[in-house]
């Protein structure tokens, strides 16, 4: 492993899912100032979806095939230009703008800092990969806290603040960009010989494979965005606890996912990714079960380990996308990363109308049974990649 790089490489992730994270904290204050309705908001929320999300295999399959050292240094740039002048947008279809903007570098981002992570893990993919991927998870974690602090001390003008954070990351980026891209060409040519793989034999069933994981991996994004969503309603109306404190269970599922994404992929390296990644879905259902039976401190304590056991597999799910598709790694990482995660928004809208319908705990009651569903496909993934341990 290149810990410099893969330093750098994490940093850049956290700012860049700072921001991401942010953009529906501050959606109330934006709505206040621009008088917008709330079929608006769900409109901002939904074109950061897709600009963030849904199209990231499209720059992925970009990267893969044009090779372009700028995509990084540019990805940041148009994440920083975009969300710091959220705050100053005069308009809704300024505002809209300025969200795809954003969302458009969160798309560019993903793709090309995963395929480059890919060449610098060493034959330990999972562990090298955790450590790129929990600066994500900071960031999502931190992003909502940080606007609000920001938005209180300025106003929407507050945004501005992530020129700050923004433009030492591209200046980094911009200096360690050889280094960044150097390792590509040389490393495609003999990483299976280095890593003990043994998939040749698994060309052509490639996409059959990847169809399975972006299921099983969809059934994972569908829990991870339902329990964001909806926790906080069952906190407060069926548990009776209030908004503040429901807001911090949000941070502490996502901050037991931060845990485990750094202590499962090890795990995962040394046992198998495939098998790390079903079972870790399958034994998400009973601490999901017992999350709806307990009251108290013990709410905090279950719903972070169902974080810590239920994220830990999402630098796993990556590096098996890689190693699926490993002549199409950008597409890979977009489809195991920014696709899925944009179904979990969808699926988080689903749940919403059975929410409508059936209540908040009828929702949960789905949610728990749902990692099982994914358990099944996950299984039947054929996978041959040996780990670093054999």
């Amino acid at each position: 492993m290149n810990l410099k790089i893969i330093l750098i490489l994490s940093l850049s992730h956290l700012i860049t899912d700072l921001t991401g994270s942010a953009l529906p904290a501050m959606m109330p204050f934006l709505k206040n100032t621009l008088q917008l309705s709330y079929m608006a908001v769900g409109a901002v929320i939904m074109v950061s979806n897709i600009t963030s999300s849904i199209i990231q295999p499209l720059f992925g399959y970009l990267s893969d095939k044009m090779e372009l050292k700028w995509f990084l240094p540019v990805s940041i740039i148009l994440t920083c230009v975009g969300f710091s002048f959220l705050g100053l947008s005069p308009s809704f279809v300024v505002l809209l703008i300025l969200v795809t903007v954003h969302g458009m570098g969160i798309a560019l981002y993903h793709p090309e800092g995963t395929k480059i992570m890919h060449y610098f893990s060493g034959s330990r993919m999972a562990t090298g990969m955790s450590f790129f991927q929990v600066g994500g998870n900071l960031g999502m974690a931190l992003g909502p806290l940080l606007i609000t602090y920001a938005i209180a001390w300025a106003n929407l003008s507050g945004t501005l603040f992530y020129f700050v954070l923004g433009v030492p990351m591209l200046g980094v980026l911009l200096l360690f960009l050889k280094e960044l891209t150097l390792p590509v060409h040389v490393e495609k040519d003999d990483l299976w010989d280095k890593t003990g793989g043994s998939a040749p034999e698994f060309e052509n069933k490639g996409w059959g494979a990847m169809a399975l994981l972006v299921f099983a991996i969809s059934m994972r994004s569908w829990v991870h965005m339902g329990l964001i969503t909806f926790v906080p309603f069952y906190y407060i109306h069926v548990l009776n606890g209030d908004a503040i404190t429901a807001g911090r269970l949000v941070f502490i599922f996502l901050m037991g996912g931060a845990v485990g994404t750094l202590i499962g992929a090890p795990i995962a390296d040394r046992i198998g990714h495939k098998y790390y990644f079903s079972f870790s879905m399958l034994l998400s259902v009973p601490l999901l079960f017992l999350f709806l039976q307990v009251r108290g401190v013990w709410v905090f304590i279950i719903l972070f380990l169902v974080g810590f056991l239920l994220i830990s597999s999402f630098s796993v799910t990556v590096v098996m996308g890689q190693m699926i598709l490993r002549n199409r790694l950008g597409v890979a990482s977009g489809l195991t990363m920014g696709f899925v995660i944009g179904m979990g928004g969808i699926g988080a809208g689903l749940l919403g109308i059975v929410a409508d319908s059936w209540g908040v705990m009828t929702v949960l009651k789905l949610i728990v049974y749902m990692p099982a569903v994914g358990f099944i496909p996950a299984l039947m993934i054929p996978y041959g990649f040996k780990t670093s341990k054999g």
